[in-house]
């Protein structure tokens, strides 16, 4: 079968009760982009017109995981896809090396010990990128780089595809910009509003001081923002390790 047939089949398989809907197709390719590839999961994100960094959907709750993890610090294997245009090939001793930060939170918080980041073709709302998960750094060179770059065209398509045979407003963007991860992370970016004008500084000083405040709690910035948001974290308390 060709990698397109056995990606199809995949999907297919990945369309289960409770993810059927529009909103959720970016969790059922990550699924598909797994199962294709033989690993362990797989997580989809974007850059937007903005340059704010939007998770789509993932294969499980761990690659969900991950990815907050990664964007807790600003920075990882994916995001560094996302801006060279380049695949990154990273084991546990390249996490440590690269993104120190983001390997501290991966490796005490993730059963993941590996991660191959693969650019994505440019779609109708922003660049995007797939992230793939190894619970064992030695399967990485398992991994057939020309299946996944295809695999990544695939993907590409679906979305594009989606985007345009669906209506939506400019303003939204497409219905798989609607899932629950890209709500969730829209939440960090009202957060961060809230922060910068109660605190009074500019928007990166504001996410800088919410991620800070996650890194040092070992949490993540969607942690943060919920509790700035609800009132239980004031935006001065932010500042608490800044003294």
């Amino acid at each position: 079968m060709t990698i397109a047939g056995r990606f199809a089949a995949a999907l297919d398989d990945a369309d289960a009760p409770g993810l059927s809907g529009p909103e959720l197709l970016p969790v059922r390719l990550a699924r598909a982009c797994a199962r294709t590839l033989a690993v362990d999961d797989a997580g989809l994100s974007l850059l937007d017109a903005e340059h704010q960094r939007v998770p789509l959907g993932a294969s499980s709750p761990e690659a969900a995981t991950a990815e907050r993890l990664q964007f807790t610090v600003g920075a990882g294997p994916c995001m560094t896809a996302q801006e060279t245009r380049q695949p990154v090939f990273a084991v546990e001793e390249d996490l440590r090396r690269r993104w120190p930060a983001f390997a501290d939170l991966l490796l005490g918080s993730t059963s993941y010990r590996a991660v191959v980041a693969l650019p994505l073709q440019p779609a109708l709302a922003g660049a995007g990128a797939i992230d793939l998960y190894f619970r064992h750094q030695d399967d990485v060179p398992g991994l057939d780089v020309f299946e996944a770059l295809a695999v990544g065209e695939l993907v590409s398509s679906a979305l594009s595809e989606a985007s345009v045979w669906s209506t939506w407003a400019p303003g939204q963007g497409p219905e798989w910009l609607q899932g629950p991860a890209p709500r969730q992370r829209a939440a960090v970016w009202e957060a961060m509003g809230k922060v910068g004008v109660e605190l009074e500084v500019d928007a990166p000083a504001a996410l800088d001081l919410m991620r800070a405040r996650a890194y040092g709690a070992g949490r993540t910035i969607e942690d943060v923002a919920a509790e700035l948001l609800s009132g239980s974290l004031r935006a001065a308390d932010l500042l608490a390790g800044e003294a």
